[in-house]
């Protein structure tokens, strides 16, 4: 490989979407285990604006004090394998691949290094680089909540809040694959969108407030993180479920009190940590979605590695569409 260094994009503390810097490092060397992904597409997700603003600040115990420990951005990525590691059998010079760089980050690059037993995979020719590399984040979070952590059965009724971003987009399409009757919580301006990927109703919240409906659900998907157990209490079935992927002190505490004195339950848990066995395995499970027609990628904007900062500051004005996306080269 000619190509020495290469663009990264590198947060230098954590706060504003100025602190990201575009700078220019040695491209990675792939350990016996490794592969090096030429990056192709990087996506910037709302769990990467989090990560760069420290929330929650507990994060700060795990990630790095001051910055990540790990400063360059983003977990996603889509591209093709151009360097292997001594040991690695899987994957083979020229592959098409994807997948999630996960606690390592670094994706938001024009190379990562990712252990070939990690969760990375071939590409399928249904996707392109840009849908693929969203694949980790919206989808593989809504389809663990909605088929695992919810079990959600063909027949019951599925509200998602925060329906047009990448996890809602994601979110309805799984739960209407899995059989559910599906609700969208949106904007008036994002109503067309979630209808067109299946939902059955779409209420908007900046007109109507769900709970005054006196409706019921078997599952509320928040997936903004903007309402709580308590909140959606009394919109839920006797043994309904409310779940959000992002953790506050207050579903911390609803997670341990439904658990122990309620029908109803709150429910959390932390995609990216689980085994990498199992998130391959949802890999899997999604493209076959995908290739059934039942699932498909929405892609918001486009933008250069370079302007990271501004793709960061889009998705923090909260009115991102499905996914946003990094072209690395």
């Amino acid at each position: 490989m000619t190509r020495k260094s290469m663009q990264a994009a590198v947060l230098t503390r954590y706060g504003a979407p100025e602190n990201i810097e575009i700078t220019r490092i040695a491209i990675p060397a792939p350990k016996p285990n490794e592969v090096l992904v030429k990056v192709s597409a990087t996506p910037v997700t709302t769990a990467d604006t989090m990560m760069r603003q420290a929330i929650p600040p507990i994060s700060r115990l795990f990630l790095g004090w001051s910055r990540p420990r790990n400063n360059i951005m983003g977990t996603g990525f889509a591209g093709e394998v151009v360097s292997l590691g001594a040991e690695v059998s899987k994957f083979e010079l020229g592959d098409r691949v994807f997948g999630e760089s996960g606690t390592g980050f670094s994706a938001n690059a024009q190379y990562v290094c990712v252990d070939e037993k990690g969760v990375i995979e071939l590409a399928p020719n249904t996707l392109s680089d840009e849908e693929a590399a969203t694949i980790g984040d919206g989808p593989m979070t809504s389809y663990h909540f909605l088929k695992t952590l919810a079990q959600v059965q063909p027949g019951q009724k599925v509200l998602i809040i925060g329906a047009s971003g990448s996890l809602g987009t994601a979110g309805v399409q799984i739960a209407k694959s899995l059989g559910a009757e599906v609700a969208g919580i949106c904007s008036g301006r994002n109503a067309n969108l979630v209808r067109s990927l299946g939902a059955d109703s779409v209420i908007d919240y900046t007109t109507t407030d769900f709970r005054t409906k006196g409706k019921q659900y078997d599952v509320i998907y928040d997936t903004l993180g903007i309402s709580s157990f308590k909140q959606c209490k009394q919109s839920l079935t006797d043994q309904g479920i409310y779940m959000s992927p992002r953790l506050g002190f207050a579903l911390l505490v609803d997670l341990l009190v439904s658990r122990l004195f309620s029908g109803k339950k709150a429910k959390f848990d932390a995609t990216g940590l689980l085994p990498a066995k199992t998130l391959r395995g949802y890999l899997a499970e999604i493209v076959d979605l995908v290739e059934a027609g039942r699932l498909k990628v929405v892609i918001d904007k486009r933008y250069p590695l370079e302007e990271a900062v501004a793709a960061h500051r889009y998705v923090d004005s909260g009115r991102k569409r499905g996914n946003v996306v990094l072209l690395a080269h």
